[in-house]
C-alpha cells in the first residue's frame, strides 16, 4: 500500500471498527500528546489499554498501564504507536508474535517505516502512518 496517501474511507473504517486500542508510549503526563489521544479515544467509547514500561502497574486516565503489548489482558484491534519511528519495526514484531494479532497498528505523527509497515501487511495487518486518531477522527465521523 502508498503510505503517502489515504483513502477517508480507509482511515474512517479503521477508526469505525476499531474497539481496543493499546496506547504504546501512554504518559501519565497531561502536557504530552500521547496523554491528550488516550483522553479523547476514550471519550469516544474505545477501550484503551496503555503500554509503558516505565509506568507498568500504574494507572493512566483510570487505565492500568502494561509493560508492553504481550502483557495486555486480552487481544486489541488496533496498536496507536507513540514511540520513535525507528521503533516501529519492533512493534511490528512484537504485534505478529501475539497469540491474536491486532487489525491495525497505526503510526502517530512523524511514526513512518515503509518496511515495518511491508512486513506488517504481509502478516495481514492494516497499516496507517503519520496520522493521529484524535485528527482524524473528527474530520472524519464528527
Amino acid at each position: 500500500m502508498n503510505h503517502d496517501h489515504y483513502d477517508n474511507a480507509y482511515i474512517a473504517d479503521i477508526l469505525k471498527s476499531v474497539k481496543t486500542i493499546a496506547l504504546l508510549g501512554a504518559s501519565p503526563n497531561p502536557d504530552r500528546p500521547s496523554n491528550g489521544v488516550m483522553g479523547f479515544l476514550l471519550s469516544k467509547g474505545y477501550q484503551v489499554f496503555p503500554v509503558n514500561p516505565g509506568q507498568a502497574g500504574k494507572q493512566i486516565l483510570g487505565q492500568t498501564v502494561y509493560a508492553k503489548l504481550a502483557d495486555v489482558p486480552q487481544p486489541v484491534d488496533m496498536v496507536d504507536v507513540f514511540r520513535a519511528a525507528e521503533y516501529l519495526d519492533g512493534v511490528v514484531d512484537e504485534a505478529i508474535a501475539l497469540e491474536k494479532k491486532p487489525k491495525v497498528i497505526w503510526g502517530q505523527l512523524s511514526v513512518r517505516d515503509d518496511a515495518a509497515a511491508a512486513k506488517a501487511e504481509a502478516a495481514g495487518i492494516k497499516m496507517v502512518m503519520d496520522r493521529c486518531p484524535a485528527i482524524e477522527y473528527p474530520r472524519l465521523i464528527g
